[in-house]
């Protein structure tokens, strides 16, 4: 999470600060993302690592977190196309991360 942090303070200082060239941009906003990978790489060792109760566990919450985050998402996809205003992809994420900790607790409670 360092990594994706500096990466990203990095990225922005050096598009506000420098005028490159289209492709330039684009790669410089993509920077952070290669702690992203790293970070997918790090869930999935550790979701490797567990037993099978819980990688059950887990289990339920990310599909939890899947099936949730389309409802919202789609939901408010037809909520735009009456005037509601456009949702940022950014939002996503914050989205599903909610739902799969919500799922994280509701699993801990079930199997306790």
């Amino acid at each position: 999470m360092a990594a994706y942090i500096i990466a990203l303070i990095a990225s922005i200082s050096v598009l506000n600060t420098i005028d490159g060239g289209p492709a330039f941009r684009i790669i410089l906003s993509l920077l952070p993302m290669l702690p992203g990978i790293a970070i997918c790489w790090v869930v999935l060792r550790q979701l490797r690592r567990m037993d099978e109760m819980q990688r059950r566990m887990q289990f339920e919450a990310l599909g939890l977190a899947f099936a949730a985050t389309a409802v919202v998402t789609f939901s408010y996809g037809f909520l735009e196309g009456v005037g509601f205003p456009k949702m940022s992809m950014f939002v996503i994420w914050p989205v599903m991360a909610t739902f799969w900790i919500i799922g994280t607790i509701a699993s801990h409670l079930r199997y306790r």
